[in-house]
């Protein structure tokens, strides 16, 4: 939104406060890309980052929450939350869209089993690629986090009744 003085009345010029004037932004500079942060809720329901690095996959607590930002506003997005075995979770999925970015809340009936990897992923939702509010197509976003702990062994099968 671009706010604008009366052009009728003419500035008599600055007037000395004391107060250097803040400089104007420069409109020469492209706007920043868009970022993601990516946040995940601790036993105690707070929220603790998960660092995105592209070299090596972090380790979480388990959570049944997890929380996408953006830095911009999305447009033909998706959100989705993959096991090791690349099967999409089932989830309740809430997002909040405003002009300061999407936040992409995914709460999961069950936490996330210790020792197990996943995979949050954003893509297009239909065609190729997604873009941000200035139309700037963007990548599609894989990251990969595990769960911290020894993975839980399965249970062996009942044991079957001999037949005599």
């Amino acid at each position: 939104m671009l706010l604008t003085g009366c052009p009728d009345k003419q500035s008599a010029g600055p007037q000395d406060s004391g107060i250097a004037p803040a400089a104007a932004p420069d409109a020469n500079l492209p706007p920043e890309a868009t970022a993601f942060t990516l946040r995940y809720q601790l036993n105690d329901a707070g929220l603790e980052p998960i660092a995105m690095t592209v070299d090596e996959r972090p380790s979480i607590e388990s959570t049944s929450v997890l929380e996408l930002r953006s830095s911009r506003p999305l447009r033909n997005y998706r959100i989705r939350l993959f096991d090791e075995a690349d099967r999409a979770m089932i989830s309740d999925d809430s997002v909040e869209e405003s002009a300061d970015g999407v936040v992409y809340r995914i709460t999961l009936p069950n936490p996330l089993k210790s020792g197990h990897r996943y995979t949050l992923v954003a893509d297009a939702q239909t065609g190729a690629s997604f873009t941000d509010d200035l139309g700037r197509e963007l990548e599609d976003l894989r990251f990969e986090f595990q769960v911290a702990g020894e993975k839980e062994k399965p249970a062996p099968p009942p044991a079957k009744k001999k037949r005599r």
